[in-house]
């Protein structure tokens, strides 16, 4: 006779992982944000801001074709810095539209 365990198996737990995730909500979250207020700013008006949400929620479906999930478990470090990066450009035009 054979018993299964009803418990699941345990896995390894990573910090450096769940900080990825972590990460990887914060930054795509303030992406959106980010390419809502430069449509704002570029067109200088509320049809701008709709237009940079629309893009911004089409990125975040984007990124979920990519890695399967909008926030996977496990997590290329590759692609959080390419996050950090294009939010650091958007954040960069945003300011210099808005001088």
């Amino acid at each position: 006779m054979t018993y299964h365990s009803t418990e699941p198996v345990p896995r390894p737990k990573t910090g450096g992982a769940d900080v990825k995730t972590f990460v990887t909500a914060v930054l795509l979250t303030f992406g959106v944000g980010l390419l809502g207020m430069v449509g704002w700013a570029v067109l200088s008006s509320g049809f701008g801001g709709f237009l940079g949400l629309v893009a911004g929620v089409f990125g975040v479906v984007w990124w979920r074709k990519i890695h399967g999930k909008a926030f996977p478990a496990v997590l290329p470090t590759k692609s959080v810095v390419i996050l950090a990066v294009v939010n650091a450009v958007l954040a960069l035009v945003l300011f210099l539209t808005a001088g």
